[in-house]
């Protein structure tokens, strides 16, 4: 997922155990905020064991598995708290046994990582930590698949690392050693912010012993060959230039072995590309790259062959920008080629939102997975770094693709917004802009546009005119002379562009400090007046016509309004751990004593354009203010003068929300994310912080990683949770 990959300041919250303590708790019942897709999914492959069953491989949301009778993908790892394990480097179901499958699991190379097996087709898995890293959300994170089973032996795995070289296992993935005899040990622990390609994919012939493994770093050679099952190797000589990388490899019924090539690991960054096939028989190598001359451009990842059809073979581009993107079908393994793309029409109705793209993107990007069913060739289905396309017209001359989506989440959201009228939910989201949710169980229509950046970092709304909405944006790179921020007067459905005027500030040539989303804007309680943060604050109250300078504020300090009184509002200084308000709508700040609070309050100083404030201000109260530092927090109830330590001491939190208060009750519902002492949670406290119940259960904790919580301010115990790539949760209390 790109938006993960460029970002900085990821927050997500990690524990290092999950010591499943018996906790007070009350029973919620979770659902998905309904998008569709959303995120690159490096990979789909079907089961050969069993017709209609697939599985999907995401690089930050965990596996999913098409359930063909619910006609839904089913997400598999829901039920784990180790984070980095919702990076999937590699999936592998059992060619024989439909109820097996593995995953190979591990975010990045600085985390742990593990082999899954599940013998109930992802409902549990029996973990397997292993000593070599992988890197299911860095680059090269489409290559694959390294994880292979001999189907003539099931419980014997071979899984090619990206550092540490090939490895194996004997008892269906319980136990891992390394293979002496292959000729590529690995590079060894990357650099900082690096990652190599390592052996890139294995592949086992199912009609003899032979296996085929690609190395996709620097190499002299680059396909190698086993003929006892992958304990002893030898080069495959001939093929394309050294510096081709091969990044996937099939093999047809009849024993012939395809390769895809690129000058990069991708997804980025590829220049060129091809795609040849091996005579296992002989050992000669032929080009049968579907583009040459002009017309080539990028690489190939995605590949497949038809079993039911030798020699029919599809490949997919990659990073051709210029020709854009297509999967090209081959009926006489590779002598001649048809670009699909060139006779595709799209049925969007299960995802409308993807519609808005430009009919010549709307084939999509990084197409790195490509899958024909084994046993219907006429399907055929492909991913992209927004969504899954599938067909059922691979055999007819004209195809219709529809998103393959439902049940798919994988959005990485930055912001979230439930205002207290118009739709209960407004999203801003990582590489696909942002939604007004009129439906919590509808794919939205459309996304943000003007400006039309595809990550939205921050959302605020008029807490007594909350059609008023204000958001800023960025693209992934920096725009000197773009706009990032708009404001709506509909509740989101439309969007007007707004640019802060470039100001001179202390120590600094005059510049802008709004330029490509850094500035989080805010809105006052009556929607009249927005503020924008930076190096200085500045203020509107003509919708952008005219601006003004906040005076008494240091530099650097975050701006909010009061959600009661229209002309109040309030700025941290975390640096010298200060609190200054404003009672003249933002155009003067004074400070304040904010009696009670900790004399150090930096440690929540926000790190990134997306980081969400710790300082909240209650919806329909005025004077009313939460803020979470040090791990605990603090509420004042007279306009930041005085704070009062609120929450529970044992238990440490990282982010929290507001929500309407419970029947009966004066403070609003409290919704955290907190530790207790080891135990990952989130908590619910309806009495102001001085109890807390846990609200998620084992069945429901999404690898812990959470970047938003915000109640509904109209509907008790109603909670929306970010994900970083589960997409949007929300949770309400059980219906007993």
């Amino acid at each position: 997922m790109k938006v993960v990959g460029r970002l900085l300041g990821l927050f997500c919250f990690l524990v290092t155990a999950n010591a499943n303590a018996a906790v007070p708790s009350v029973p919620y019942e979770w659902r998905n905020v309904v998008i569709g897709g959303g995120g690159f999914s490096p990979n789909i492959i079907f089961s050969p064991a069993e017709k209609g069953l697939a599985y999907l491989r995401t690089d930050v949301g965990g596996a999913y598995r098409w359930d063909a009778k619910l006609q839904r993908w089913i997400p598999l790892q829901d039920t784990l708290w180790q984070s980095n394990y919702f990076g999937i480097e590699s999936l592998a179901p059992d060619p024989r046994q439909p109820n097996i499958v593995y995953l190979a699991a591990g975010m990045y190379s600085g985390d742990a990582a593990a082999i899954l097996r599940s013998t109930d087709r992802g409902a549990t898995w029996s973990i397997t930590p292993v000593p070599f890293r992988m890197g299911g959300n860095e680059d090269g994170r489409g290559l694959g698949e390294r994880l292979a089973i001999d189907p003539g032996r099931t419980s014997t795995l071979l899984f090619g690392s990206r550092h540490d070289g090939l490895w194996r296992s004997d008892d269906s993935a319980k136990s891992w050693r390394k293979v002496a005899g292959f000729p590529w040990t690995g590079l060894g622990s990357p650099a900082p912010r690096s990652t190599h390609g390592g052996i890139s994919f294995v592949v086992f012939d199912p009609t003899t012993r032979t296996v085929f493994a690609g190395v996709a770093d620097l190499a002299a050679q680059h396909v190698f060959r086993s003929a006892d099952g992958g304990e002893t190797w030898s080069a495959v000589l001939g093929g394309p230039p050294a510096n081709m990388l091969p990044v996937k490899a099939a093999i047809d019924p009849t024993g012939t072995l395809y390769v895809d090539y690129c000058t990069g690991i991708g997804p980025n960054g590829i220049a060129s590309g091809a795609v040849w096939k091996l005579d296992t028989r002989d050992g000669a190598w032929t080009d049968i790259s579907p583009a040459k001359g002009g017309d080539a451009e990028g690489g190939y990842m995605g590949l497949s062959v038809d079993p039911q059809r030798p020699g029919r073979v599809a490949a997919s581009t990659v990073d051709r920008w210029n020709h854009r993107d297509t999967v090209w079908l081959s009926n006489d393994g590779g002598a001649r080629w048809t670009s699909l793309r060139a006779r595709s029409s799209r049925d969007f109705s299960t995802a409308p939102f993807l519609s808005v793209a430009a009919p010549d993107v709307a084939f999509g990007h990084w197409l790195a997975g490509l899958a024909f069913d084994p046993f219907d060739g006429g399907t055929l289905a492909y991913t992209t770094g927004d969504t899954v396309y599938r067909t059922d017209d691979a055999l007819k001359p004209v195809l219709t693709w529809k998103p393959w989506v439902y049940g798919i989440e994988e959005t990485v959201p930055l912001s979230l917004a439930s205002p207290t009228g118009g739709a209960q939910l407004i999203s801003g989201i990582g590489d696909v802009h942002g939604f007004v949710h009129d439906s919590l169980e509808a794919a939205p229509t459309h996304w943000f546009d003007n400006p039309d950046f595809p990550n939205t970092n921050n959302l605020d709304y008029a807490d007594l005119a909350p059609d008023i909405v204000v958001r800023s944006a960025s693209n992934y790179e920096p725009l000197p002379d773009g706009i990032s921020l708009g404001w709506s007067k509909d509740g989101g459905h439309s969007w007007r562009a707004l640019k802060a005027p470039p100001v001179k500030f202390e120590g600094e040539a005059e510049a802008r400090i709004d330029i490509n989303g850094e500035a989080p804007i805010t809105v006052s309680a009556d929607g009249k007046t927005f503020a924008v943060s930076g190096p200085v604050v500045l203020a509107t109250d003509d919708r952008g016509k005219s601006w003004w300078m906040s005076s008494g504020l240091p530099q650097d300090v975050r701006a909010i309004a009061d959600k009661g009184d229209a002309k109040v509002w309030y700025a941290v200084d975390y640096a010298a751990s200060k609190v200054f308000v404003s009672r003249d709508g933002a155009r003067s700040f004074q400070p304040v004593p904010a009696k009670g609070l900790p004399a150090d309050i930096s440690d929540v100083r926000p790190r990134s354009r997306e980081t969400p404030s710790f300082l909240v201000a209650r919806p329909g109260t005025a004077g009313e203010l939460w803020l979470l530092t040090g791990g605990r927090l603090y509420r004042s109830t007279d306009f930041a003068q005085s704070f009062s330590a609120m929450s529970s001491p044992d238990i440490t939190f990282a982010l929290f929300g507001l929500g309407k208060a419970a029947p009966g009750a004066t403070a609003p519902a409290l919704y955290a994310l907190g530790v207790k002492p080891t135990f990952g949670a989130l908590w619910r406290s309806t009495d102001a912080g001085a109890s807390w119940l846990r609200i998620n259960d084992d069945q429901h904790q999404w690898g812990l990683r959470f970047r938003v919580i915000i109640g509904d301010p109209r509907t008790f115990g109603r909670v929306y949770v970010a994900t970083d790539g589960r997409g949007i949760l929300y949770g309400d209390p059980a219906v007993r």
